[in-house]
């Protein structure tokens, strides 16, 4: 049976997915037809239906959760992984001023409407109504070509920004952490429900088996990581491995489960997103 799969090519999917798609593992019968997208592309996927498995913001699975099943495996989750709101040094006193007016017309680059990173940056600062949506990877040029006033930056631009002269305003994650107590869910893997059951408890298993495999041979898909990190360098690629993989991409278990209903039922009470009638989970085995 073959799956349509979407991930990103940041080096946290590519590290996960590489041996599952490279048949490193017994995939138990199942190939793969893997797209490669950025977040907010599979976000709209989902939106769609379009494929069976797929990465995606946490913020935009509220949305698509009666068509998908979040596994236990592949989640991005954790502390100090937060997205960052950056501006440029030398704008800096007047940006912090302007944000504490109610009438804010500082314009924000976000990396998708659908991104957990903008649900974040909704709770903490509600003023910033005035939004541009922007390719991740283009909103430090948007910023240094005084574009836009703010930007919200996810993925490996937490470790560029300040050498391009560029200033942290809040750490979304740190804001987060502090005021639930709980990892701040990042993105996720979803199955589609459609799948017959034992289909999906499958996917979910060997999903978590690519993961085993990818950190008992954390050099093993090395080229693979590096032919989609494109110019990233080496030692940023596996910070960004090493930031948005770990235990909780394993297995979310207990703790990050309760990360995840935490920021749904937050959400939902403050009416950001819809109410969801079903379990959240892959059902299991």
């Amino acid at each position: 049976m073959e799956l349509t799969l979407g991930f990103s090519p940041c080096p946290n999917d590519t590290f996960i997915f590489d041996a599952l798609i490279h048949g490193k593992i017994d995939t138990e019968g199942l190939s793969f037809k893997v797209f490669f997208d950025d977040v907010e592309t599979l976000n709209q996927k989902a939106l769609r239906g379009e494929l069976d498995i797929t990465k995606l913001s946490f913020h935009a699975f509220a949305y698509v959760a009666e068509k998908y099943a979040l596994l236990d495996a592949g989640s991005a989750l954790g502390f100090g992984v937060g997205p960052l709101l950056i501006c440029k040094k030398e704008n800096i006193e007047r940006i912090k001023s302007e944000l504490q007016t109610p009438n804010c017309k500082l314009v924000t680059a976000i990396p998708g409407k659908y991104t957990t990173a903008n649900f974040l940056l909704g709770v903490a600062y509600p003023q910033l109504t005035e939004k541009q949506e922007m390719v991740f990877s283009d909103i430090e040029d948007a910023l240094l070509n005084n574009e836009i006033d703010l930007g919200l930056i996810i993925h490996e631009n937490r470790f560029t920004y300040e050498a391009k002269g560029l200033y942290k305003v809040m750490d979304l994650g740190a804001y987060w952490e502090e005021f639930s107590g709980c990892a701040i869910p990042l993105g996720g893997i979803v199955v589609n429900r459609n799948l017959p059951l034992d289909v999906q408890q499958k996917v979910n298993r060997l999903v978590r088996k690519s993961v085993e495999f990818a950190f008992a041979n954390p050099k093993s898909g090395i080229e693979f990581i590096r032919e989609h990190a494109q110019a990233m360098d080496e030692a940023v690629m596996y910070k960004h491995i090493e930031l948005y993989v770990n235990q909780y991409s394993v297995n979310l278990g207990i703790e990050g489960r309760k990360a995840i209903d935490t920021l749904f039922d937050i959400a939902t009470k403050n009416e950001v997103i819809p109410k969801i009638s079903k379990s959240l989970y892959v059902v299991p085995k």
